[in-house]
C-alpha cells in the first residue's frame, strides 16, 4: 500500500475548536503531514482562520467577518481566531492547505499569497478552491501550488487544466473509484480527497491508492496508514 498524505481538516476539531493553533498543533502532534485551514479576510484585509461568512457557529457573534476589523474579532473571539500569519508560524516546517473561502478575487488572492510569502512559507503552502478562486491564485503567482477542487464525475475542461496547472485535484470522497483514480494519474497529477471520517471510508480510499487524503479524524487515517 503506497504512502497517503494524512491532511488534517482544520486541524484536530474532534479534540479542538477548528481552525485555532491548538487544533493544529494537535493534528500535527497525532501525526498528520498537512493541516488544512480556511481562510477569509477581515474589514481592513487580514486574513484569519474561519471557515463560515459569521462568527455565529463557533463564537456566538451573528457578526460577518468581513464587516469586523482583525482586532475587532480578537476581541469578540478572546484571541482564539488566528491569522494566517499566525497560523504559519505555529506549524512551523508542516505542509499547510489553505482553503480560500467565499468569492475571491486578484486582490484577496494577492493579499493572502502576500501573508505566505512574508512569513517564508512560500514553499510548505499550497491552495484549494474552486476554478474561479484558483484562477485569482494563479494570477497572482504563475508558481503556486494548487489543488483544484472539483465536486463532478465529468472531468475539468482541458482550457482549465492549461491555465491552472494543478498539481492535485480534490474531490469529494464519495466521487471517487479507481477509475477516477487511474483517470487522474494517467493525466499526470495526484488525487486527494475530501472528509472522510469513518475507518470503512478511510480504509476504501488507501486501497484505492488516492494519493491525499484530508479527514476530521487525522489520529485513525494515521493508525490505519501505518499498519
Amino acid at each position: 500500500m503506497q504512502t497517503v498524505t494524512a491532511v488534517a481538516h482544520r486541524g484536530a476539531p474532534y479534540h479542538f475548536r477548528e481552525n485555532t493553533i491548538e487544533s493544529l498543533r494537535s493534528a500535527l502532534d497525532q501525526g498528520a503531514d498537512a493541516v488544512e485551514v480556511d481562510v477569509r479576510l477581515t474589514r481592513d484585509g487580514v486574513p484569519v482562520l474561519l471557515h463560515d461568512e459569521t462568527l455565529q457557529r463557533l463564537w456566538g457573534h451573528d457578526r460577518p467577518l468581513f464587516s469586523l476589523s482583525a482586532e475587532e474579532v480578537r476581541g469578540l473571539t478572546a484571541g482564539s481566531v488566528p491569522t494566517l500569519a499566525e497560523a504559519l508560524a505555529a506549524t512551523r516546517d508542516s505542509r499547510v492547505m489553505v482553503d480560500l473561502c467565499g468569492r475571491v478575487d486578484r486582490r484577496i488572492a494577492d493579499r493572502v499569497l502576500d501573508v505566505v510569502r512574508h512569513s517564508g512559507a512560500g514553499d510548505r503552502v499550497y491552495y484549494s478552491a474552486g476554478a474561479e478562486e484558483m484562477l485569482a491564485v494563479r494570477a497572482a503567482d504563475p508558481a503556486a501550488e494548487i489543488a483544484l477542487t472539483w465536486t463532478t464525475l465529468a472531468p475539468p475542461r482541458p482550457a482549465l487544466l492549461e491555465a491552472l496547472r494543478p498539481r492535485w485535484i480534490n474531490y469529494r470522497f464519495s466521487l471517487v473509484d479507481r477509475d477516477l483514480v487511474a483517470r487522474v494519474h494517467r493525466d499526470g497529477r495526484l488525487l486527494s480527497v475530501w472528509t472522510p471520517d469513518t475507518r470503512r471510508s478511510l480504509r476504501r480510499l488507501l486501497d484505492l491508492g488516492v494519493d491525499s487524503i484530508t479527514t476530521n479524524r487525522v489520529d485513525v487515517l494515521h493508525t490505519l496508514r501505518s499498519r
